[in-house]
């Protein structure tokens, strides 16, 4: 009875995958099944996190948010944002005479006295004339498609990252055990000592048995790091010498933009994912060879 009740444990724990590739021999099905363990538990879904750098990014920006309902508050307001000015924006363009609202031209109203101050309504032209003047300017549609797009572009990755967080919003809850109303009354310290106690019981990586808080806080800054290292060893033009200040580090938003896609994002960037480097990159010999292609 105990050696079935063994059994029987196993078979909970591990079920055969049959068919576990597609491209296999038909001879060779039975050479080829495999075991899987199937973990059960209210963190199963947090076993062995393959892209650990992202997990740890969004565990940050999760804690000084103060939780889900911030994050999706900030997004929605983002967007909305953006849907403002791009309208009021159209509506400065087709919608007011400017030659009325800075009195270069008289007012037409018969009701209105000569000298009379003129005011904002007295400027805006009617929906009609409006839309007349907006359909006539080709480059104003192309911009408003375009201006679309990037919405839209917007919109899909704040749904995306709202999925994420939620994602997120579960683990601190269940693996955690931080409820989303207690959250405003945890440092990022506490944050980061319940993640290394709960890699001890559960690993979340599986090259390393304990985290440090160092290892936490690498792969937050991985991308960050290297340009900083790459700064520190003046392989990025950044640095200039201007008079009576001698040498300075200037680095403009945009450089550090084109930076970052050149050498981390990027089709042909250093890395092939957010967390490893491309194999021919590992390789002394060809550095030589992918340096004259950057």
């Amino acid at each position: 009875m105990a050696e079935q009740g063994e059994e029987d444990r196993d078979y909970r724990q591990y079920r055969r995958l049959e068919d576990c590739e597609e491209d296999s021999p038909p001879g060779e099905e039975e050479e080829e099944q495999l075991l899987l363990h199937v973990t059960e538990g209210p963190t199963d879904s947090w076993h062995h996190i393959k892209d650990l750098d992202s997990f740890f990014t969004k565990i940050s920006w999760h804690s000084p948010w103060n939780g889900f309902a911030c994050v999706l508050l900030s997004d929605v307001l983002e967007l909305v944002q953006f849907l403002f000015v791009v309208t009021f924006s159209t509506f400065l363009l087709c919608c007011v005479d400017y030659d009325v609202l800075f009195a270069t031209r008289p007012l037409n109203h018969s009701h209105v006295p000569e000298r009379a101050k003129v005011t904002l309504p007295d400027a805006v032209l009617p929906a009609a004339q409006c839309a007349r003047r907006l359909r006539g300017s080709g480059w104003l549609l192309f911009l408003l498609v375009l201006a679309g797009a990037v919405w839209l572009c917007r919109l899909v990755t704040a749904l995306r990252r709202l999925v994420g967080y939620w994602e997120i919003r579960s683990f601190y809850i269940r693996a955690l055990g931080i409820p989303a109303e207690e959250l405003c009354n945890h440092s990022w310290q506490s944050v980061q000592a319940r993640l290394l106690a709960l890699q001890r019981r559960q690993p979340l990586c599986v090259p390393r048995r304990e985290l440090t808080e160092l290892d936490i806080h690498h792969r937050i800054l991985r991308f960050r790091n290297y340009t900083v290292a790459m700064v520190n060893k003046s392989l990025l033009p950044v640095r200039f010498r201007l008079p009576l200040l001698g040498p300075v580090v200037f680095l403009t938003r945009g450089l550090q933009f084109n930076l970052e896609l050149l050498l981390f994002r990027g089709p042909a960037a250093l890395f092939q994912n957010t967390w490893s480097l491309r194999p021919q990159v590992k390789r002394a010999g060809a550095r030589r060879a992918l340096a004259r292609g950057l």
